[in-house]
């Protein structure tokens, strides 16, 4: 998201159904989980990022930098395997499903306790999953296929669905599934995401909002000797410049999205370990449908087909990525690559600018948070590519919680945003993007596409890998013609760390588990 999630070679059908994956390994440019010696215990890791996080309501908020956070505090009854393929059990240990697929009966794993010191029961999660469900304004779509939730007996949990739902353990896995407190341990829900309590390796601590959030060591962690750390910082550093400094000066052992004009020479810096992780990550320009004339398609195709994606990837990522041709990236199951998407050509830009309400061009505004060099770049270079279509592009820079903010009250003409998987199937990119009714207005674009909207929502309930294939097809297609955002390109994700880390690994979908980070000491 900065919104985000990935997939599997169909964990469609195959997930609501059948066994669940092996757990794999993605692979990186250089692995800090292959270290020489044990690990030790101990240590503050501080992860210098370039945004804060907005909330730690898992059900309802909608950023990464906030999600990478409560992910070390809540767990969801599944997690992604390590390859972003499938999923494997966290806080259940199995489940059993009925000959017509309607009802899960899962088996929670024992011994698990919230970082308060208190067991957690099925009360825990059927309240979980209520709450999850009912959050109109979040992530309750990903839900919608559940009629109810049973808690026959503490260590026991029944799902009970309207229809047979294709990606249900993998919406399990995700992070507003994630088990908290019946009741909210007896607090407000406003009160209890001021200092959440879950069962996660790490508690809250504080968080200074525009400066750091930190978590400390659970001791009550159900995975024996985990964590290793004793506390994790995630500091608000909006300058790729500072986080770099701060990175090799010390301050800080982790720099999250280096600038990609220094991946190569941070490959060569002592005591310094460039990451770059397989991944998910696609990068798009949005369009608000509710400013003219970006509700006109013919406008919205022109931009699309003037961006030349493999000079971006080339001038931005220096190399690092390829050109994006659908909503979904290449490692997402049912990704379709004959869909080529609306790639660049400026003479259909120009054609298509011939048959819009502003065939002499207009002028609008991009909005760009301030320090990401990379979208910077991105900005001035469609700033010039829309010049022969008459688009006269102004940029407008703010502060990056100021730019997600407005990009979610859809306050804006033109802005950039990425997304990364967070499970391991469509479902939840498909309806988050193009459903205006999901609580996220299609990606914050209020694009409304009948056909996209009903076939998204039939591929959720199609068990035919085949079936859901065609669903997701047109999907892509249709997207894509539609041109509500233009798909600019795949990267990977650069991380740089201090050598003195160890285990730390980002997943395809974007999650990291820090409970197996630890320090040299």
């Amino acid at each position: 998201m900065t919104i985000r999630t990935t997939a599997v070679r169909v964990l469609a059908a195959a997930s609501a159904l059948a066994v669940l994956a092996a757990c794999g390994s993605s692979g990186s440019s250089s692995s800090s989980g292959t270290t020489s010696g044990a690990p030790v215990h101990g240590g503050n890791l501080v992860i210098a990022r370039s945004q804060d996080s907005q909330s730690m309501n898992n059900t309802t908020v909608f950023d990464n930098e906030s999600i990478w956070v409560f992910e070390q505090m809540f767990q969801p009854l599944f997690t992604v395997t390590p390859n972003g393929k499938g999923v494997q059990p966290l806080l259940a240990t199995g489940y059993k499903v009925s000959s017509d697929k309607k009802t899960y009966t899962f088996t929670l794993r024992p011994g698990v306790k919230f970082s308060t010191g208190k067991a957690m029961t099925s009360a825990d999660v059927k309240f979980s999953l209520d709450q999850a469900r009912a959050a109109a304004q979040g992530w309750g779509y990903i839900d919608s296929a559940i009629k109810s939730v049973a808690a026959p007996s503490p260590s026991t949990v029944v799902v009970t669905l309207k229809y047979p739902w294709a990606p249900l353990l993998a919406d399990l896995s995700l992070f507003s599934n994630a088990i908290v407190p019946a009741n909210y341990g007896g607090k407000s829900e406003t009160q209890f995401y001021t200092a959440p309590v879950g069962t996660g390796p790490f508690k809250w601590d504080y968080w200074h909002k525009g400066s750091a959030l930190k978590l400390l060591r659970n001791p009550n962690y159900w995975e024996k000797g985990k964590p290793y750390l004793n506390s994790v910082t995630w500091t608000d550093v909006p300058s790729d410049n500072t986080r770099q400094l701060q990175l090799k000066g010390g301050q800080a052992q982790v720099d999250e999205f280096p600038a990609w004009s220094t991946v190569a020479s941070l490959k060569s810096t002592p005591n310094v370990v460039m990451h770059l992780f397989n991944s998910t990550r696609t990068d798009y320009m949005s369009f608000n449908e509710k400013v003219k004339p970006l509700q006109d398609v013919h406008v919205r195709r022109a931009i699309s087909l003037a961006v030349n994606r493999s000079a971006l990837v080339k001038a931005v990522l220096f190399g690092n990525g390829k050109p994006a041709n659908s909503l979904f990236p290449p490692q997402v199951p049912y990704y379709s690559a004959a869909n080529q998407g609306l790639q660049y050509n400026l003479s259909a830009a120009k054609a298509e600018m011939a048959k819009s309400t502003v065939p002499h061009g207009f002028s609008t505004t991009m909005l760009v948070p301030s320090g990401f060099s990379d979208w910077s770049t991105v900005a001035s270079i469609v700033q010039s590519e829309l010049k022969p279509l008459g688009i006269k592009l102004n940029i407008q820079q703010l502060d990056p919680n100021t730019v997600s903010t407005d990009q979610q009250s859809l306050k804006y003409d033109m802005t950039l945003t990425y997304w990364t998987m967070d499970i391991p199937d469509p479902d939840e990119l498909a309806t988050f993007a193009v459903d205006p009714a999901a609580g996220s207005k299609s990606f914050f674009t209020a694009y409304n596409n009948p056909t996209v909207v009903k076939d998204t929502h039939q591929a959720e309930q199609t068990l035919s890998t085949s079936a859901r294939q065609a669903l997701y097809n047109t999907v892509q297609s249709q997207s894509a013609a539609d041109a509500f955002m233009a798909f600019l390109y795949y990267s990977p994700y650069a991380y740089a760390t201090t050598s003195g880390v160890h285990g730390f690994f980002v997943t395809p979908l974007g999650n990291y588990h820090l409970e197996n980070v630890w320090l040299s000491k």
